[in-house]
């Protein structure tokens, strides 16, 4: 009987420690338990989740830009992060969330050292104080796109730190720390406007100040799409960003208590992906039209802005307002990426004005329009849209000029870009010293003046009369040279053997022809793009050339641009090193 009561005493005291409570009565513990451990959780979840964006962000801006400027961006990706973190922490958390000063900013607490959660916080200060931080670093990632390939790194340091220490925090307090706009009742639940368009204008106007990339606009006005060097690391991108917006609108509910909260927590989940989903078939189906062909880039695009949207309203607006929200969001984002990029001649590599900005704002406005208690849809009443409208413009106005001061004494001073030369080597080796962010596995990359490999390539060949010169043993040797597509390879490589190749040599090379490789992105006219193709070689005696010719004629000939070309040349020896053979003696290859 004691051996049992022992083993009772005993498993309640492990069951008590597995919960992650000192072995004392469970029912005593929770009574006197300040903090909801689901709350907690939820709260810290957000926090990790949130900080998966920045890999997010690092992936699509790196897809975007060139390969030589990949290791640039992440590092600024890791830095906006760790500066963010920094300067948040000693002054930028207290100007947000800080006793109130008129409506307009919070008393500095230097090191939150003075702050504290509510009394009817579900959470502990320090989970809190993550969840924002990382909310911080957000915003200032967003520019580092807008600005890519071109901006001096020192530089883009300092106006990092402006962001987080500065400009977020303090429109952020009129949001979220108790200023003005919460007084009036402007809505702004996980972030359209204090977090995205924060950094949308930031981007406006910083890629407006430091100017274009070269080659990017011509001296007639002309547009020059520069293509991102994988469109596969962007996806990546965009996936990782989605996957991680469910914490950013759905643990911004702060707790997960109450029926209440479980239900309205479920349906940001819902509207989240629903306007992300809209927006991304709206974006594929327009460019569809607009362009002849789906633009992978700019669905991407469209994918980010239909999460930028209902960012502002997940939580007030249902699922078929999140619809709505989506399909509005994926057809101006592409309206807006043009706009900037061809009407204002501002570059921006991966719209990140358009997206965040544009739709950040969009979002926010249609929050007034939507939301199902208040928005002027449902109610017929004008009042909360006009306060939705009042806090965009407001926030607007103050970063653009704030931001515009910064990069004003930034450009004075530091300066804002690199020179012409470190832009077309590439910030990588310029400003780190990496020959290549991929060693081994760099992608061919397309450097100003390069030169096309190949000859115009056309589609037939003329048949024009072959000369042959005799080698010195009376044997003519003729080079047959042929240029053409990759996936026509193996059809042309069976036609040869069956005249009896022996051998050939294969290389990979890049080029343009009659059409300068013209393709559409995001848009815009891909100028002279340099296509992969193949060199295949062959040089032979005992085989006439024409019958190669012919052979080749048959293999690629489709009748449009790119079937190739083939060049024709003498050849005036021939050497085998392994036996010392020369001439046409040299090209008869026999099976040992």
């Amino acid at each position: 009987m004691k051996r049992g009561l022992r083993y009772a005493a005993f498993a309640s005291t492990v069951g008590a420690w597995v919960l992650g409570l000192p072995g004392h009565a469970l029912a005593a513990e929770s009574a006197v338990a300040r903090y909801a451990a689901a709350d907690t959780v939820w709260v810290l979840l957000g926090a990790a989740l949130v900080f998966f964006m920045q890999p997010g962000f690092a992936m699509v801006e790196t897809g975007l830009t060139r390969a030589k400027n990949a290791g640039n961006i992440v590092m600024k990706n890791v830095m906006d992060l760790c500066i963010g973190t920094i300067a948040f922490w000693v002054i930028g958390f207290g100007l947000m969330f800080g006793t109130d000063v008129g409506g307009f900013i919070g008393i500095p607490d230097f090191f939150i050292t003075g702050w504290d959660v509510g009394s009817d916080a579900g959470y502990p200060k320090m989970a809190f104080i993550i969840f924002q931080t990382v909310f911080c670093a957000t915003s200032a990632t967003i520019v580092s796109g807008a600005m890519a390939e071109r901006t001096k790194f020192s530089t883009y340091c300092v106006y990092s730190l402006a962001i987080s220490l500065l400009i977020y925090p303090v429109s952020g307090h009129w949001i979220w720390g108790g200023g003005w706009l919460a007084e009036m009742g402007f809505h702004d639940f996980a972030g359209s406007t204090a977090v995205h368009m924060v950094g949308g204008v930031c981007a406006l106007i910083g890629a407006k100040m430091l100017g274009a990339r070269i080659e990017k606009y011509g001296e007639d006005g002309s547009v020059s799409a520069i293509p991102g060097h994988s469109l596969t690391l962007a996806a990546l991108g965009v996936f990782i960003l989605w996957f991680a917006w469910f914490g950013f609108n759905g643990c911004s509910t702060v707790s997960m208590t109450g029926d209440e909260t479980l239900e309205t927590a479920s349906l940001i989940f819902v509207t989240t992906n629903m306007a992300t989903a809209a927006a991304t078939t709206t974006t594929m189906l327009l460019t569809w039209i607009r362009y002849g062909k789906p633009d992978v880039s700019m669905t991407l695009n469209g994918s980010l802005a239909g999460l930028v949207a209902i960012t502002a309203g997940c939580d007030l607006v249902s699922v078929a307002g999140a619809f709505a929200i989506g399909v509005i969001a994926g057809v101006v984002v592409v309206f807006a990426v043009e706009f900037i990029d061809q009407k204002l001649k501002i570059d921006d590599p991966v719209g990140a004005s358009a997206v965040h900005g544009v739709c950040g704002a969009l979002g926010t406005i249609l929050t007034g329009l939507f939301a199902v208690k208040d928005g002027l849809l449902y109610t017929g009443k004008t009042d909360f849209f006009f306060i939705q409208v009042l806090g965009v413009v407001s926030v607007a106005a103050f970063v653009a000029v704030m931001i515009t001061i910064v990069f004003a004494v930034l450009k004075n001073t530091m300066g804002l870009r690199v020179t012409a030369k470190e832009e077309i080597i590439g910030l990588d080796y310029e400003e780190h010293g990496l020959a290549s962010a991929y060693a081994d596995f760099m992608p061919a990359a397309e450097t100003p003046g390069m030169a096309a490999a190949p000859a115009p390539i056309v589609s037939t060949v003329p048949s024009v009369p072959h000369v042959a010169v005799q080698s010195a043993d009376g044997h003519a040797l003729t080079r047959v040279s042929i240029v053409t597509s990759r996936e026509r390879f193996d059809v042309l490589k069976s036609e040869l053997e069956k005249l009896g190749i022996t051998g050939m040599t294969v290389t990979q090379v890049l080029g343009y022809g009659l059409q300068k490789g013209h393709t559409m992105y995001r848009g815009a006219h891909v100028a002279s793009r340099l296509l992969p193709k193949i060199k295949v070689d062959l040089v032979v005696s005992a085989i006439p050339p024409r019958d190669i010719v012919e052979a080749a004629k048959r293999a690629l000939y489709t009748g449009h641009y790119g079937d190739g070309k083939i060049f024709v040349s003498t050849v005036d020896n021939v050497v085998k090193i392994r036996t010392g053979e020369e001439g046409f003696d040299a090209l008869q290859d026999k099976e040992a």
